[in-house]
């Protein structure tokens, strides 16, 4: 559930109130299965020239 809410846009915090973690961090475990969003938001590596 956390992921498909994930690709539909819905924020990390939303996503925690709706599956009633207590801490974001454990939320943002679930942020990782959607490397395609992440890629898209990522900030490039300092140095990085790509």
């Amino acid at each position: 559930m956390a992921t498909e809410m994930l690709q539909r846009g819905v924020k990390l915090a939303d996503i925690g109130q709706v599956l009633r973690h207590r801490d974001l961090a454990t939320t943002a475990l679930y942020a990782k299965v959607d490397l395609a969003t992440l890629r898209t938001i990522a900030l490039p590596w300092p140095g990085d020239d790509q």
